[in-house]
């Protein structure tokens, strides 16, 4: 019999989901003839039974597009939102797959996408996942779909902004997207050639980064790029969460929990550094600017390669995976090892000692 299979994006937009559907969808139709139907919305597409079938005409042209043509959403099968009321709605989602008749689920998303996947999957629907999102913080793939475009972005913006901060004297502080890690914020600093990159697992002084902005202006420089990771965290406030008592937790995932709420703003760390310096001071926050347009190369060819080798899991009858990037392959990696678990940088990565070695200040006196 022909089998039929779903698809669904869910979290944030990311470039690059676009090719990863054609790829999917073209692969299990061109290869196996088999039926393909999207859902839209994410998760609640899926519990409000809103499909569309995804055919050759829907799946053309969609390469270089991006966001998702599917739509997405934050919401978590057992708690959504529901006319006002949260509730668990993973009993429909189940009965609308079945309804279906489906013989497999392909859901593209990051951290909070995984751990859904797997309750679906401990439900009984056959899932196989996708990595994406260009915090490139999912456990267990090289790369997800969405990092190098991402890192294309923040890395253009740094070189656009060393004219504006070398004319004025300034000091250019820029926010970059990462959430808890800081592997965007590294890559496009050491890529933009940032003065100061400062990332969520290296904890910051303003006074050393003042220092360092200093010995700058010492040997000449009359300016400072400093990237900052969104979720970048100083000395004085992993100090008071180290503080609280829960050993039963890693040093980072008692930092990040705390960060978001209590860290200062990128405003502010820009007020403290003028003030501190005597250089004028100016913020620039990408946002959302970072997960738009079209996919980079590097993003297409990764979300064709996935998603072909995600239907030859299907075909195989191998769930509850998710389809990793591993070196110029794949591999299939159960989704419990993936679910729930991030991906921090390394304060020994290669990124790090080389960013170190070219006399980049990473927030900190090493």
């Amino acid at each position: 019999m022909t089998k039929s299979i779903g698809i669904l994006t869910a979290g944030g937009d990311s470039p690059g989901l676009n090719a990863a559907i054609r790829a999917i969808g073209k692969s299990a139709i061109r290869r196996y003839g088999w039926n393909v139907v999207g859902f839209r919305d994410g998760f609640r597409g899926l519990m409000q039974n809103r499909s569309i079938r995804l055919d050759g005409d829907f799946l053309s042209g969609i390469l270089t597009t991006g966001g998702t043509v599917l739509g997405t959403s934050r919401d978590k099968p057992h708690q959504m939102d529901v006319g006002g009321t949260i509730m668990d709605m993973t009993d429909v989602m189940v009965e609308n797959f079945t309804n279906h008749h489906l013989d497999a689920l392909v859901c593209l998303g990051g951290g909070g996408t995984h751990k859904n996947a797997l309750r679906l999957a401990e439900r009984g629907i056959p899932i196989v996942t996708l990595p994406k999102t260009i915090d490139n913080d999912l456990v267990e793939t090289d790369a997800s779909l969405g990092f190098d475009t991402a890192l294309g972005i923040a890395t253009e913006a740094l070189d656009r902004l060393h004219s504006t901060a070398h004319s004025h004297h300034r000091i250019i502080v820029v926010e970059i997207m990462g959430h808890n890690v800081g592997w965007l914020t590294l890559g496009a600093g050491l890529s933009g050639g940032a003065d100061v990159i400062l990332i969520p697992e290296i904890p910051y002084s303003v006074e050393d980064i003042s220092s360092a902005v200093a010995l700058r202006r010492s040997g000449g420089s009359t300016f400072s790029i400093v990237a900052v990771a969104e979720g970048a965290v100083s000395q004085d406030l992993v100090s008071s969460i180290n503080a609280i008592e829960n050993d039963s937790e890693p040093e980072t995932g008692r930092r990040v929990k705390l960060a978001m709420a209590n860290r200062k703003t990128t405003v502010e760390i820009a007020r403290e550094l003028e003030e501190s310096t005597g250089l004028e001071s100016r913020v620039t926050i990408l946002g959302h600017v970072q997960r738009g347009g079209a996919p980079s190369p590097m993003d297409r060819v990764l979300a064709t390669k996935l998603g072909v080798a995600a239907i030859e899991s299907i075909e195989a009858g191998e769930f509850g995976v998710m389809i990793a990037s591993q070196g110029e392959g794949v591999r299939s990696v159960p989704i419990g090892k993936v679910a729930g678990r991030t991906h921090h940088v390394p304060t020994d990565h290669p990124w790090v000692e080389s960013a170190r070695a070219l006399g980049v200040c990473m927030g900190d006196d090493s």
